[in-house]
């Protein structure tokens, strides 16, 4: 079981090993419009193997058009999107679901079939996606994925069944299964209760650190930021206003910044 206690987040600091050799993600004067629309309108950001980047912005800044513009499911107007590398937008089809594989989602509304249990909503990607597994190793990689994230003895119940935290945790066990490199989290925290949020917050730590992964969190969520972010970006105008460790975008006496945190924080 993965969950640890609170101050866990300061030991995770010393363990963590971000190669900073070169971006995994590498988005440069990155611009999107929807018609007169301007969403994005110079977006620069590196994310670098092993490291947690938090996306900060007011909703409607285009925090989620972000993620949909980096996996392809979105046509930048201008810019560059690079991933593992590659320009994003010259790759074909095989090689956009390719990289898709290689990039695992956390819908903020956790996105199970409500139809089918906790095991056979952990076991639909794995099978779809990796069609030669035996019997013995799909059951083993669903509990594996459970049992990380503290959530075996659901292996049978439905999603109804299940309380909303409950169903975030399965989300992420879902998304583990397929052992991605990239985590795109989508408010993880959105409509949880904070008990259920700190929960979700030490997941997140603890698979970046136990599967190595590098993760877009995106939230508006101040205290998710804090205790996930490496990094912390946010979007003020279209564009990264502040970008660096939570202290350093939140020190600042701008009105974007200071309005911000004290809505979390204050109000």
């Amino acid at each position: 079981m993965l969950f640890v206690q609170p101050d866990r987040n300061i030991m995770k600091k010393e363990l963590l090993n971000i190669d900073r050799t070169y971006p995994i993600i590498c988005v440069r004067q990155l611009q999107k419009n929807f018609d007169s629309l301007k969403v994005l309108t110079d977006i620069n950001l590196d994310l670098y193997r092993g490291e947690n980047v938090v996306v900060l912005g007011r909703s409607g800044s285009g925090k989620s058009v972000l993620i949909k513009l980096i996996v392809g499911l979105l046509s930048q107007d201008s810019g560059s999107i690079k991933v593992f590398e590659k320009e994003v937008n010259e790759l074909d089809t095989d090689e956009l679901q390719e990289l898709r594989l290689k990039i695992g989602f956390l819908f903020q509304g956790n996105a199970l079939y409500d139809s089918m249990t906790v095991r056979e909503n952990l076991e639909f990607p794995l099978v779809r996606n990796k069609r030669n597994l035996t019997r013995k190793q799909i059951d083993e990689a669903v509990d594996e994925v459970l049992e990380n994230v503290g959530l075996l003895q659901t292996i049978n119940q439905m999603p109804a069944q299940l309380s909303g935290g409950q169903k975030k945790r399965i989300g992420i066990a879902r998304t583990l299964i397929l052992h991605p490199e990239i985590i795109m989290y989508d408010e993880p925290t959105a409509g949880l209760d904070p008990v259920t949020c700190v929960e979700i917050n030490d997941l997140i730590n603890e698979v970046q650190l136990k599967y190595k992964t590098s993760s877009l969190i995106i939230t508006h969520d101040l205290t998710c930021a804090k205790s996930t972010g490496d990094r912390v970006a946010l979007i003020v105008d279209g564009k990264f206003g502040y970008e660096g460790s939570f202290e350093d975008v939140f020190i600042n006496k701008d009105p974007e910044a200071k309005n911000f945190y004290d809505y979390n924080f204050i109000n």
